[in-house]
């Protein structure tokens, strides 16, 4: 008699691993071990293409851009761009969040959330209004209201949205999330990566594992074969889609729930785990 184990079918080999960077593939310190550079260069030698998937935005992969091996792809933004990190961050593809949907995003949010202050992401980099906290501050940014940095005087003339994130001071991380959802969630895509009350807001339907799919459809790699990794709500859907996924060790409890399998922590190299066990042919040895 068959056991149910031995009776469910091999998945397929894996093709393509998509990773998160902070706190997933990235220390706490920021670095890429010596453990994760290695097994990010033996996959790749194996023929498994790698892609960083990430909240970040083009100009701030220079932590992994000398990781980076064949294709040279990254997503950034949240799925809102795909871009060449061989070719310093040139932008290959936009799903930009439209402007006149933003104004109302920050509409409804002013509303149902007082006391909400944004920040603008755009292709060109990042503005902010006057009580944004100063987390990433950029020297060159723009300081007014939101409705002066989404204003453009002829309509799709200005630099594209990549996402609009919204602080608040007070509420609970998921509690905001929520919040926003209900009161928004059909004009925009709504998420989180920080501990704090940020949110990452995204053109409705873009998201890691939207644009991730497109990436893998151009390939002709389906779903079950890729291996993703991920710690925070903002990696959810990538990491429901993907055929095996990885939730770190210290990852969101969401998140934990949301993929078909654990690894160790961040700082511990839970991706080089994996990674090593899958190029030892060990990855259905649980």
């Amino acid at each position: 008699m068959t056991s149910p184990h031995s009776a469910r079918p091999a998945a397929p080999a894996p093709r393509l691993i998509a990773t998160d960077l902070d706190g997933t593939l990235l220390r706490d310190d920021k670095s890429v071990s010596e453990r994760t550079v290695a097994a990010l260069a033996a996959a790749e030698q194996a023929g498994i293409e790698v892609f960083f998937v990430t909240g970040r935005p083009a100009r701030w992969m220079d932590v992994v851009s000398d990781h980076v091996h064949g294709h040279g792809l990254a997503i950034c933004a949240n799925g809102a761009a795909v871009v060449d990190l061989h070719a310093g961050g040139t932008f290959l593809e936009v799903r930009p969040l439209e402007r006149a949907v933003a104004l109302e995003v920050v509409t409804t949010l002013r509303a149902a959330a007082p006391g909400t202050s944004f920040a603008v992401e755009l292709t060109t980099g990042i503005h902010y209004e006057p009580q944004y906290p100063p987390f990433f501050l950029d020297p060159g940014a723009t300081v007014a209201t939101a409705e002066k940095l989404l204003f453009e005087e002829k309509p799709g003339a200005a630099a594209p949205v990549l996402k609009l994130l919204a602080q608040h001071p007070e509420l609970d991380p998921d509690a905001f999330l929520s919040a926003a959802r209900a009161a928004a969630g059909d004009l925009a895509s709504f998420t989180r990566s920080s501990p704090t009350a940020l949110l990452e807001i995204s053109g409705l339907g873009v998201s890691k594992a939207s644009t991730l799919a497109l990436c893998c459809a151009e390939r002709g790699i389906s779903a079950d074969e890729v291996v993703a990794f991920g710690d925070m709500p903002n990696d959810i859907e990538m990491l429901g889609w993907a055929g095996r996924s990885y939730a770190m060790g210290n990852a969101h409890p969401d998140v934990i729930a949301a993929a078909s399998g654990r690894t160790v922590a961040n700082n511990e190299d839970g991706v080089a785990v994996v990674i090593e066990r899958i190029l030892a042919g060990t990855l259905d040895d649980d």
